[in-house]
């Protein structure tokens, strides 16, 4: 299923990631584990970033090419699925390490779908 509003899809996306990026502020590992809050929050925006990432379809490749968008769409299923056996610690991953480059890239498409 391909959207037809790529620029929202993509706002939709960088909105999660902010409100992550919010939610986490200030912590570390451990006190993300401890924050079960925190934890659902940070999981819920998953979701509708791996939602959003769906609904962008092919077109997400060609807006962000070096996006693992197979992965990202495939987290929403693991969490929604799988809830039982998703680890804090590789959320923690996923918010350190991924999400900065999946920010920068969806801010760049958006900027030239501005421009266009």
């Amino acid at each position: 299923m391909s959207s037809d509003k790529p620029s929202r899809r993509l706002e939709d996306i960088l909105e999660n990631v902010l409100a992550i990026e919010r939610y986490v502020s200030g912590m570390d590992l451990a006190a993300f584990e401890r924050d079960s809050k925190t934890c659902d929050a940070v999981e819920r925006c998953l979701e509708r970033i791996s939602e959003a990432a769906a609904k962008l379809g092919d077109q997400a490749l060609v807006l962000a090419p070096d996006q693992p968008w197979p992965n990202i769409r495939a987290l929403g299923n693991r969490l929604r699925h799988e809830y039982d056996d998703i680890r804090n610690d590789r959320l923690w991953d996923i918010v350190q390490v991924s999400l900065p480059g999946l920010r920068a890239a969806c801010e760049q498409a958006l900027q030239s779908l501005r421009e266009r």
